[in-house]
């Protein structure tokens, strides 16, 4: 497993991460304690040392799951964790009594003194313009409870507002073979300010893994079912924004006619990412110990071909972009 630097002013991180929603089951299938520890265990023995959650994923159950694992595990990790989703703030009860009580929950739950970063949780864009929310954590920051900020956003704007605060450590971002307008419109930015780039939705809610078919459904309590046209949030967090049969479509042109010979879709799907400098690091979930293991070799392949990235880049202008629905 190859490190980055997280920022100019942060820490190394592993390329390839693990994102921990599941671990809260708000979606799909309920993972126990014992399956959570397994895929948390497989990803420290292949070398990831950054684990992404957030306050809101299972009511805290995914906090508390790392937290625990946490204390069992000799090896140093990093968690990334998030504030501005759960009722008690979205979408306008922001204010720092109720961030400051949302850092003690975390602390809590994942049994540390100090978060390694908190991250604002795609807060509506005029709190992020209006700019107070970062006196808070500046404010919080100085206090100890927090070593680093950053942002999760929807948007290029959101992103490129959150830059021009002072101490932002890093974003996070959908970023992927169907979303790639930020390589030139927030990359270029963000190197500059020595901003670091999590990427989450590397696979697109799973459509880039190349398994899906016009035969496949979801359970009614998993999002790719119930947000597949943005019911219930961003329509960009499933799908990456496509319509699930159009993305269907654009798989198989990439097999057919992109794909390299001696890769999967899912290991040309994340070293594409990889292969963009301004990243620090993917953060795909996982819901099995194979999966994790599957992702954290791609650390290890070697970069695609400029001909493999120019065709998918031809792909997204002349095809994929026009279909992205919702914020981008």
């Amino acid at each position: 497993m190859k490190h980055r630097k997280l920022g100019k002013q942060g820490f190394q991180v592993s390329e390839v991460g693990l994102g921990c929603w599941q671990l809260g089951a708000d979606w799909g299938k309920d993972i126990s304690k014992d399956s959570a520890f397994n895929i948390l265990n497989e990803a420290v023995k292949n070398g990831i040392t950054f684990f992404d959650t957030a306050d809101v994923y299972g009511d805290g159950k995914s906090e508390s799951l790392i937290g625990e694992f946490i204390k069992t595990c000799n090896k140093p990790i990093r968690v990334a964790t998030k504030f501005g989703r759960a009722a008690n703030a979205f979408p306008d009860k922001y204010s720092k009594d109720v961030l400051r009580k949302t850092i003690e929950g975390s602390l809590d739950r994942l049994q540390v003194d100090s978060l390694d970063l908190l991250q604002l949780h795609c807060i509506p864009t005029q709190y992020l313009k209006d700019g107070e929310i970062f006196d808070w954590l500046r404010e919080l920051q100085q206090e100890g409870l927090i070593k680093h900020f950053g942002s999760s956003v929807e948007t290029v704007e959101e992103g490129l507002i959150c830059m021009e605060q002072e101490g932002l450590l890093s974003l996070q971002v959908i970023f992927n073979i169907f979303r790639q307008k930020l390589v030139t419109e927030l990359f270029p930015k963000a190197e500059e300010k020595g901003v670091g780039i999590i990427v989450r939705l590397p696979l697109a809610s799973g459509l880039l893994t190349g398994k899906f078919d016009a035969q496949t459904t979801f359970p009614e309590d998993d999002h790719r079912n119930y947000n597949k046209d943005g019911e219930a949030f961003n329509v960009g967090e499933t799908f990456a924004g496509l319509p699930f049969e159009k993305g269907l479509q654009f798989v198989d042109t990439i097999k057919s006619d992109i794909l390299p010979n001696n890769l999967s879709m899912v290991q040309l799907a994340l070293r594409w990412i990889l292969d963009h400098k301004a990243v620090s690091t993917i953060i795909p979930g996982a819901s099995s110990p194979n999966q994790v293991i599957g992702n954290a070799l791609v650390s290890d392949i070697e970069e695609l071909s400029l001909n493999v990235h120019d065709r998918l880049k031809g792909l997204y202008a002349s095809e994929i972009h026009k279909h992205i629905r919702g914020g981008y």
